[in-house]
């Protein structure tokens, strides 16, 4: 078992993210960058793999003590540190979802019915929603049409 497998199954079991592992290894004064770190995570044929020497395990295992237990001075309980991590992620099923609201005439008090969207041949468009929210912008792209004064 290689290093960078030693720190990948690490970091799945703690459900460790970059930024916690940089800060994780910054608290026994070793400055890695995330982009760094991403690279011990790849697989092994991609172009920018990066073996995990052993000094980068050893400073990471040293600050994952320190990150669980604390100081002498400043002792934590590590199971409570590890209830922190859980209770701050945000489950994956959670789907952000839009929410349209009618919009309301300023002069009276009356709904304005939505515009239907309706192209050429009086079809819909395949995609209502995304008409809905940009609403009547026009796109000006490139050069502007000539005019023949003819």
């Amino acid at each position: 078992m290689t290093n960078n497998d030693i720190l990948k199954k690490l970091r799945v079991a703690l459900q460790l993210r970059d930024e916690q592992i940089v800060e994780i290894l910054e608290l026994v004064d070793f400055r890695i960058s995330k982009g760094e770190i991403g690279n011990f995570f790849r697989s092994e044929d991609h172009p920018k793999y990066v073996e995990c020497k052993d000094q980068i395990l050893r400073n990471f295992l040293n600050g994952l003590v320190i990150f669980l237990r604390g100081t002498k001075e400043d002792p934590k309980k590590p199971m409570e540190v590890l209830a922190g991590i859980a209770s701050s992620k945000k489950p994956l099923t959670e789907k952000k979802t839009l929410e349209i609201k009618p919009t309301v005439s300023k002069t009276k008090n009356i709904t304005k019915p939505k515009p239907s969207f309706k192209g050429k041949n009086n079809t819909a468009p395949k995609n209502p929603m995304k008409k809905e929210i940009l609403g009547n912008v026009k796109f000006n792209n490139g050069k502007p049409k000539k005019k023949n004064d003819q």
